[in-house]
């Protein structure tokens, strides 16, 4: 099993709990970003830098899944990608997408989009706070025993 971090928008709280997990349980993870991040050193934390561009950090990481691996997003279309390859995606304020719930929240997000283009919405998610990382950690601490067995 690998933990993928899609980094570019994920909060650095997240990406430290991730850290000490891996820390914690010796699993690999690999960073996705368009840019260079500060990470621990460690052997068993790798960094893929890819172009700048809509997607391309979505395209490397759905291109390397593999089934059983957790992906860290905040993405919907990521999730619901992965998720189709058999691995399971967390967003960083602790929801899980499985097979069962992404196709749900997928249209939820494509209606939202559909909103606010009309400009019958407005906004978007609230700040990220320590509620938010209390719930993505227990989300974590939960998922990750599953994943291993």
């Amino acid at each position: 099993m690998k933990i993928w971090v899609d980094a570019d928008a994920c909060p650095k709280t997240v990406k430290d709990l991730v850290f000490r997990a891996s820390a914690r349980l010796g699993l690999p993870v690999c960073i996705v970003a368009n840019r260079p991040l500060a990470l621990p050193d460690s052997p068993l934390i790798t960094m893929t830098q890819v172009p700048t561009g809509s997607d391309v950090a979505d395209a490397h990481i759905v291109r390397h899944v593999a089934p059983g691996d957790l992906v860290i997003t905040a993405d919907i279309p990521l999730a619901a990608q992965v998720v189709a390859k058999g691995a399971v995606a967390l967003d960083p304020r602790g929801e899980a997408y499985t097979a069962e719930t992404v196709g749900e929240r997928l249209a939820v997000r494509d209606l939202m989009e559909e909103l606010r283009w009309a400009g019958m919405a407005t906004g978007g998610p609230a700040a990220y706070g320590p509620a938010d990382r209390q719930r993505f950690a227990q989300a974590l601490d939960r998922l990750l025993p599953r994943q291993l067995s």
